[in-house]
């Protein structure tokens, strides 16, 4: 499967609704609802008010000197539009750097699927050659710990961990030297989900971002807000509150396979001006892909993506 028709599948709920619609709406031409129905189609999958507005203005603009024989032609341009509204920074792990480790922070609130993003990340960086360690700095829960010492096991990978309640800047911090000293490539560090309402708790997360930042200097620094697709706006607020406490260099949405409403990626993107670095589309460890906005926003659009094409 190329990465295409992965992500195609992976989307498959969000373009049997938006996909399917806009391709039954475009063929009917231009009846006097179809900006309206436009706009109901593009909310109904998450894409936002505002992105929706922009996009259906775009079209109008370009509809006035564009040949609309094709008919293809107007679901091309949205696509292109789409695909403009993600921002484009490159992953710190793409510069090959000559300081390592790579730190990857996994943050988020509970639930989202920090610990199993975290062991698939591991996977997706050792299938390409990286060495890679993973840090269990979520201490609350035992059952993190020990899922997170199961992914190192099956990757055979090492995991630096504690006891239960201990200090999760400690094993942070542990993780970072541990890293430095093994001259390993890539360092993940998975941290307890925590409500952003909860001040005392996100706190606690201002003060391990410190602790990395500073035994790391300049090295290379991911700090990833894990979000969960199915919630669709709801994942706004959690944006705005970490942000607050740490400085986010991107997104991966989990569970985009379980929801209509994908769109929420480019929502989230174009207002939070925070590329999003990989989705998550099922359950087994292949099922985390680099995210990629030509391909995303062709699997959006397109109600069937034609076999074979990347």
């Amino acid at each position: 499967m190329s990465l295409f028709q992965k992500i195609g599948e992976g989307l498959r709920k969000t373009r049997d609704r938006l996909g399917s619609g806009l391709a039954s709406l475009f063929q009917k031409g231009r009846t006097p609802t179809f900006y309206a129905d436009l706009e109901d189609l593009l909310l109904s999958s998450d894409v936002g008010p505002a992105q929706s507005s922009l996009l259906i203005a775009d079209l109008k603009e370009w509809e006035k000197t564009a040949d609309l024989s094709d008919q293809s032609a107007p679901l091309l341009f949205l696509e292109e539009r789409i695909a403009s509204f993600f921002p484009l920074d490159p992953p710190k792990w793409t510069e090959q750097p000559d300081q390592t480790p790579i730190i990857l922070l996994m943050v988020g609130v509970n639930g989202v699927g920090k610990t199993t993003t975290s062991g698939k990340l591991a996977y997706y960086f050792k299938n390409r050659g990286k060495t890679v360690i993973l840090g269990a700095a979520d201490t609350f829960r035992a059952a993190a710990v020990q899922q997170l010492r199961l992914w190192g096991e099956k990757l055979d990978i090492p995991v630096v961990h504690q006891k239960e309640g201990a200090d999760p800047g400690a094993v942070a911090f542990d993780t970072v030297k541990a890293a430095i000293a093994r001259k390993i490539d890539v360092a993940i560090i998975d941290t307890a989900g925590r409500l952003q309402t909860k001040h005392n708790l996100m706190a606690e997360l201002g003060k391990v971002y410190g602790l990395i930042k500073r035994e790391l200097g300049d090295s290379p620094f991911e700090s990833l807000i894990v979000l969960d697709a199915t919630l669709g706006q709801n994942t706004m607020s959690q944006i705005e509150h970490f942000q607050k406490v740490i400085p986010l260099t991107g997104m991966i949405l989990t569970k985009l396979d379980g929801t209509s409403k994908g769109g929420i990626a480019v929502n989230l993107a174009r207002k939070n001006r925070l590329p999003v670095r990989f989705i998550g589309v099922g359950e087994q460890k292949e099922d985390l892909l680099e995210f990629d906005p030509v391909l995303f926003a062709k699997a959006l659009i397109r109600p069937n993506p034609p076999i074979g094409e990347e």
